[in-house]
């Protein structure tokens, strides 16, 4: 089940959710509506490595905006921090995104009971597309568990993307290899 707006007020007031900041009006009836940070950033190298650590070089989004570009993946951030305990949340592109032909995550729309940062966003676009840092890029929705988490995020030795950070974070895929070579 998803929650609706007035059990996410509730799960705010308890702790359980946590939106920082958080406005009134990004609340939707099911969802709350997140934002693009000031921060893009792009892989160094043309031809990326998952055993390797892949750098991504950070630039600030100008106010006149900045066009993504089809044969790039821009890694971008939320403005919002959130924390979510007991609840699985989801992030989706809004439609008017999608409407652009932006995509603002290949694979990482779930994120993971105790999960406490900024989002990183996986952006492409299927043709140039003007983007504006402080722009509506998604939603985030909550989910039910069924059963008590054994080890959330924010506890497991092994999370890789739990720094607190207002900057888009590469991939960690590398730290897997060396895990298991040790």
């Amino acid at each position: 089940m998803i929650l609706s707006d007035k059990k996410i007020l509730e799960e705010i007031e308890k702790g359980n959710i946590v939106i920082e900041p958080f406005k009134r009006e990004n609340l939707g009836s099911n969802s709350y509506d997140v934002h693009l940070g000031k921060w893009l950033g792009v892989y160094k190298d043309d031809i990326l490595d998952a055993k390797k650590h892949n750098e991504i070089e950070l630039f600030e989004i100008p106010d006149d905006g900045f066009i993504l570009l089809p044969s790039k993946l821009y890694l971008g951030v939320t403005e919002e921090y959130t924390e979510t305990y007991n609840y699985v949340p989801f992030l989706e592109g809004k439609s008017s995104i999608g409407r652009l032909g932006i995509d603002i995550h290949s694979t990482a729309g779930k994120g993971d009971v105790g999960f406490c940062n900024t989002w990183t966003l996986e952006i492409s676009v299927k043709q140039p597309v003007r983007i504006y840092a402080g722009m509506p890029i998604g939603q985030i929705i909550y989910f039910k568990l069924d059963g008590d988490v054994e080890i959330s995020y924010d506890k497991k030795l092994s999370a890789k993307y739990n720094k607190r950070t207002e900057f888009p974070v590469e991939s960690m895929m590398y730290k897997n290899f060396k895990k298991n070579r040790e």
